[in-house]
């Protein structure tokens, strides 16, 4: 008999513990848990950060890493551009027509998509990574259509038009004109997209007006369709991905519009196999992948309307999410607090109810729960925040509404005492910093920055973005490493997606916010940051859920909180965050103002398994 060593040349190993890092493939046994141990790859569907437009029945194409979603029913009807990077999603440019119901292929730096409604249009146009140019029409116009291939080499196939009903003609795009291609054998619409190329794809699925529901699979090979297997049972209106020999559909209905499904299966050019389902069922969808091992859907009907997106990884790694999860909560609901520290050593203080009144209340966080520090000397809300929890500030802010202070003070861990005052009073500015070198931007529409040394307060050069609020806004090392992004134009009113750093002498513009915020968690460094919630209405207090995520050069959406608010306390960084308390979107059920979020990163590790005779 071969044994392990004659084949993999050498022993299966013991240890007390799992080794670290291991390899698939790799076998060892634990001593601890007398088992047999390994490493093997597995498929699953994650979480990752939403679309900042939540939509259905756009043009989705692209990899995993680099996909691309546009148009589609929000509603109404848009023309939104988004990009996904693998981790998070960017605004782009928009695209030549508000368009729903139609396909698109190729690339994220030189992507196709074409055709759609309202009005069954022959419209198409390329992308080339920033922005979009019409190109030549289709023969005839067609909507709830599929389409794969490359941006020179595309292919749009099925679909319905006014007056034809379901279709059965495909046609070809050399990158100027298109021509017709072969015929269907089954006559379909509300299909999938971007799985294959011009010369080599297929078509599962689909629908016939009003309600027969199509099994029947369809290949391409440049010049012909051929039926081959069926699809276990039928379904339309899929996201796809991957190629002939290697693709994948997800969610779609199987009967009725409303009865969506998180279905998803695997094709290898001849046989349909399930793999793990969605976590969010979903139909009208984009859907985007270079194989069935690595996609990733987005957007789609739940029935409801979701901006949802999932990857998908045939991997040795499980993958865990990035995720806002419940902390402690704190024992009161105020909003207008602000803080600092870590996820494990977080510091708020002061705030004021709905009421109007202002406390003078601090509490101490140790990653678990929230406990009473030393009082502010007096009530406040709305103040600028830096430093740690045994060695920070709290600058400005506001004693009762209208009344601002030009107070500053510092927090050694038990009690606080005063520091040289302010240039000049304010509240709702941002800060941060540390005790010996801090930096304030002045809020509720009046200019200036302040910055402190650790002995005495300077004016600075004023923001870009003079006479603006950013309660709970800024994070930085120090007053010449400093970043502020969003806020209100409280006089207008207007919310802000400006975005800007400071390097001690210069203020320079950054990429915007993806979506406009005031009031929002912001935590992290200059280079890796979060900006977590917030209000995207001014005057009508409406926070939010929304998490951005800055890596230094660009936001994008992030993971979301669980509880919508605005105007709170934050610390941490962008491997442990922290937000808590502030002002919720809905204030019932009571008790949401107190609510605590703990924010961890995406994770990857080993999958280990035991390993058996059976």
């Amino acid at each position: 008999m071969t044994t392990f060593k004659e084949i993999q040349g050498r022993n299966i190993r013991s240890y007390t513990t799992n080794p670290d890092n291991p390899l698939e493939g790799q076998m060892w046994y634990n001593q601890t848990e007398l088992k047999l141990k390994g490493v093997t790859a597995s498929g699953a569907w994650s979480s990752s950060a939403p679309l900042s437009t939540a939509r259905s029945q756009g043009a989705g194409f692209g990899i995993q890493t680099a996909a691309l979603y546009v148009g589609g029913d929000t509603p109404p009807v848009t023309n939104v551009t988004e990009e996904y990077n693998g981790s998070g999603w960017t605004s782009s440019g928009n695209y030549v027509g508000s368009i729903k119901q139609f396909a698109g292929a190729g690339t994220q730096t030189a992507g196709l998509a074409f055709g759609g409604n309202p009005g069954y249009i022959t419209t198409s146009a390329e992308y080339n990574g920033s922005s979009w140019t019409a190109g030549n029409a289709l023969p005839a116009g067609r909507g709830y259509h599929g389409a794969s291939g490359i941006q020179t080499a595309g292919l749009g196939y099925s679909g319905y038009r006014g007056g034809a009903g379901a279709l059965t003609t495909s046609e070809e795009y050399d990158g100027t004109n298109w021509t017709s291609g072969g015929t269907l054998g089954t006559a379909r619409y509300v299909v999938h997209s971007t799985q294959g190329l011009q010369t080599a794809s297929f078509v599962a699925g689909g629908l016939v007006s009003p309600s027969t529901v199509r099994t029947q699979v369809e290949e391409y090979n440049g010049s012909a369709w051929s039926e081959v297997n069926d699809l276990p049972a039928g379904s339309y209106a899929q996201a796809g991905a991957g190629t002939l020999t290697s693709g994948l559909i997800a969610g779609g209905s199987s009967t009725s519009p409303s009865n969506v499904i998180s279905t998803s299966l695997e094709y290898d050019g001849t046989n349909w196999s399930a793999t793990p389902s969605l976590g969010t069922a979903r139909r009208t969808m984009g859907g985007a992948g270079a194989s069935n091992s690595s996609a990733v859907v987005f957007g789609g009907l739940t029935p409801s309307i979701t901006g949802a997106t999932e990857e998908y990884n045939f991997t040795a790694n499980t993958i865990t999410a990035g995720a806002f999860s419940s902390g402690g909560n704190s024992s009161d609901n105020y909003y207008g607090r602000n803080g600092y520290g870590t996820q494990t050593a977080g510091l708020q203080f002061g705030g004021t109810t709905g009421g109007g009144t202002t406390y003078n209340k601090t509490e101490e966080y140790n990653g678990t729960s929230w406990t009473g520090g030393g009082n502010l000397p007096g009530p406040r809300s709305a103040t600028a925040a830096a430093g740690t929890q045994t060695a920070g500030m709290s600058n400005g802010g506001f004693v009762s509404p209208g009344n601002y202070t030009n107070s500053s003070l510092e927090y050694d861990g038990s009690s606080w005492t005063a520091l040289p005052n302010l240039a000049a009073p304010f509240s709702s500015g941002a800060g941060n910093g540390v005790l010996t070198s801090a930096i304030i931007t002045n809020g509720d529409d009046r200019d200036g920055v302040q910055k402190y040394n650790g002995s005495s307060w300077s004016t600075a050069p004023n923001t870009p973005f003079s006479k603006t609020s950013l309660t709970g806004s800024g994070v930085g090392a120090t007053s010449d490493d400093f970043l502020v992004a969003g806020g209100s134009l409280p006089a207008t009113p207007a919310i802000l997606a400006t975005s800007h750093t400071y390097d001690g002498t210069n203020w320079t513009a950054t990429p915007n916010l993806v979506l406009a915020r005031e009031g929002g968690y912001q935590f992290g460094t200059t280079s890796s940051a979060i900006s977590a919630g917030g209000n995207k209405t001014a005057g009508t207090g409406d926070a939010q859920t929304d998490s951005q995520f800055w890596n230094g050069t660009t936001w994008a959406t992030s993971p979301s909180l669980a509880t919508a608010r605005s105007n709170g306390a934050r610390g941490g960084t962008t491997s442990a965050g922290l937000v808590c308390g502030g002002y919720p979107h809905d204030p019932s059920p009571p008790g949401q103002g107190i609510a605590t979020e703990e924010f961890t990163p995406e994770t990857t590790a080993a999958n280990i398994v035991d390993i058996t005779t059976s």
